[in-house]
């Protein structure tokens, strides 16, 4: 679904991603661990086309994202670490209104069942979000990505913030967006939960990817030793 090829990312001197490459398949969920300044936040920007690269390919299903023949960019949905929704809009309202820029037009019954599906109380399908949780904001985040059937989510931080519950209630929904056959690239440093969701993880140090895993191979005790290691 996804691959890097060689990407690489420069401002001057500075080299904020050199050669990166990496691939996430459908119903795969990628999960790139780093401190700050490793190169995990670019990589998302350079996929959204927030940044240009300086070198390198992005492809999407097999072609170049920035190809101007088409906008590939439509089957991408964004979740950042603060997801940037309308607070004076209700949950239904924001998620009617991301979903008609997307092209979709649905009906009162099939919004609320994209916040069943992604595990929003019925309660609150028609609260504004000024009042949300983090937790209850990523949830319409994620059923926005859902109702408009984007092929790929990229995650900046998901976690961050959450208590043990809301992160648990966030790894069942990235589970099921992965069942689907989506493909989910999350930058974290939650080590933990990057073992517990992630079907993959990169260990990323001053904008090289430098060890690739599957997570099923290792622990989080050892992959926190590795981590370690690394940076």
């Amino acid at each position: 679904m996804l691959q890097t090829v060689s990407l690489t990312k420069s401002y001057g001197a500075h080299l904020a991603l050199n050669q990166l490459n990496l691939s996430v398949n459908a119903g795969e969920v990628y999960c790139l661990l780093g401190q700050n300044g490793a190169g995990k936040t670019t990589t998302i920007n350079l996929i959204l086309g927030f940044l240009e690269p300086s070198s390198g390919e992005i492809l999407f299903d097999n072609k170049n994202i920035n190809d101007s023949k088409g906008d590939r960019r439509k089957n991408i949905a964004y979740i950042p670490e603060v997801v940037m929704l309308y607070g004076n809009l209700t949950a239904i309202e924001n998620l009617s209104y991301f979903s008609k820029l997307a092209g979709f037009n649905f009906t009162k019954n099939e919004l609320e069942n994209f916040l069943n599906q992604c595990g929003l109380q019925t309660d609150a399908h028609y609260k504004k979000l000024s009042g949300f949780s983090k937790g209850m904001r990523q949830k319409v985040g994620i059923a926005i990505a859902v109702a408009k059937d984007a092929q790929l989510i990229l995650m900046d931080e998901p976690t961050s913030g959450l208590d043990p519950k809301a992160t648990e209630e966030f790894t069942v929904l990235v589970r099921q967006l992965a069942d689907s056959g989506k493909s989910v690239l999350m930058a974290t440093h939650d080590i933990f939960n990057a073992v517990n969701v992630g079907t993959h993880i990169g260990i990323m140090k001053r904008g090289e990817l430098i060890h690739t895993l599957k997570a099923d191979e290792i622990t989080a005790a050892d992959l926190q030793k590795l981590y370690l290691q690394t940076i």
